[in-house]
């Protein structure tokens, strides 16, 4: 090698060298990058897009390690997209479900036991009904988050026509205003969905008239004197032109259409419809009532729970856990209860919203179905077992049902075909 190229070669590697130390005393170490923690919610954009902000954002400043990308999923989408997404391994680090739906895949160890990452005193923050409601088989896989207890809304221009001055406490209370209230009106009492996958409010009827569902085993209780009585008490109603032909063919959106349209005397909805039957129909809206959720013998309430779930195979269980106990503490369940006309889960925070609701005044009739849905909450429980196959079971039921009320099977038969179905598959 001649001398030019033996000093070039030694230039360059000494400004090599140079550039090397100045980047290494000018520079911070690399800091490892932390992945988004994935959340994903039911339908609440755009009403709620504000309050996720601002929580993720007051979470992100007291954690700046955890950054939280949310996505809110429409209602209709959820359950396919999360069964793929778990399938696939690609879940969301935290997602939003209801315990009947949930349980499907807790079943398959799909999500994580909380009872090996929340300590008792931790979970005895939470209303004891309605943790014990997102459990199966003495596992945890939900920590509850927002509540709903359905009212009834009366629309007492109807009921006044039918000599009648409240609603029905009771079902047996029901079935002897209903013919009168079809008579005097014209109108029909109420309307209740018979269609496989949606409202469980059937099924859960039956539950509070004093019907087991299911044993220990799983396997069918409902054949019995008061299964075939819970079967009678709807198919009589259906038979007497007590309830719309459309039962049988409509969805629970259908009864808040009729309401709103003043061709049903009754509605059992939860409070957060109360905004849509104001803006929507403002003259049934001033005739109407909110009256306790109508029960059976058993006098047992249904709450309806919103979770948030913790998919086994994330990769930032830690994470998910903080961001979900923020998201649910106290103070967070009260501002959302207050903004969505849900109820919180939490023990201080439906205390302090009962006591806030107890001191409110200048309420309109309507209004008052938030304070009725509040204080109800004390005698309210999940009624539907949290069991991996429950939308089958209440496709038999409803199924066989329907064949009763059309007069296909006798309710006897209907009672046992459904209980046979069931345990064939079980």
């Amino acid at each position: 090698m001649n001398i030019g190229k033996i000093k070039r070669f030694t230039i360059w590697a000494f400004l090599g060298l140079l550039l090397t130390w100045l980047v290494s005393c000018n520079s911070s170490p690399p800091v490892p990058s932390q992945p988004e923690l994935e959340f994903w919610t039911m339908q609440l954009q755009p009403q709620f897009t504000t309050y996720f902000n601002q929580i993720i954002s007051n979470f992100e400043k007291d954690n700046p390690q955890i950054k939280v990308r949310w996505v809110d999923i429409p209602w209709s989408a959820m359950e396919s997209k999360i069964l793929t997404a778990v399938s696939a391994k690609t879940a969301p680090d935290l997602v939003n479900l209801n315990p009947s739906f949930a349980s499907g895949l807790a079943s398959k160890n799909a999500w994580l036991n909380l009872n090996q990452k929340v300590t008792p005193d931790v979970q005895k923050l939470y209303l004891p009904k309605v943790w014990q409601a997102s459990s199966l088989n003495d596992i945890s896989f939900g920590i509850p988050w927002y509540l709903t207890t359905q009212v009834t809304i009366c629309n007492q221009e109807l009921l006044s026509k039918a000599a009648l001055n409240q609603a029905p406490a009771t079902f047996e209370e029901l079935a002897k205003m209903a013919p009168q209230i079809k008579q005097k009106t014209g109108k029909y009492p109420l309307f209740v969905s018979f269609v496989p996958g949606d409202s469980n409010e059937v099924l859960e009827s039956l539950v509070s008239m004093g019907v087991t569902l299911l044993d220990q085993n799983n396997k069918a209780a409902f054949n019995t004197p008061q299964g075939i009585a819970a079967f009678r008490f709807w198919v009589d109603l259906y038979q007497q032109d007590l309830l719309p032909p459309e039962v049988l063919t409509e969805g629970h959106r259908q009864a808040i259409e009729l309401y709103q349209a003043g061709e049903i005397a009754f509605l059992s909805t939860g409070p957060e419809f109360i905004d849509s039957i104001t803006n929507n129909a403002p003259t049934i809206a001033a005739v109407s009532t909110a009256a306790p959720q109508i029960t059976g013998a058993t006098g047992k309430k249904n709450v309806a729970v919103m979770n948030l779930i913790i998919p086994q195979d994330s990769d930032q269980v830690d994470n998910a856990l903080k961001f979900a106990l923020f998201v649910t503490n106290s103070d967070n369940q009260l501002a959302f209860a207050k903004q969505a006309n849900v109820l919180p889960s939490t023990v201080e925070a439906v205390s302090k919203y009962v006591k806030e609701l107890e001191a409110e005044t200048n309420l309109t009739p309507l209004q008052n179905a938030r304070k009725v849905s509040a204080m109800q909450l004390k005698d309210a429980e999940v009624l539907i077992p949290p069991v991996s196959n429950i939308n089958q079971l209440q496709q038999i039921i409803y199924q066989n049902l329907q064949a009763a009320m059309l007069k296909q099977k006798t309710v006897a038969q209907a009672v046992s075909d459904a209980a046979n179905e069931w345990n064939n598959l079980s």
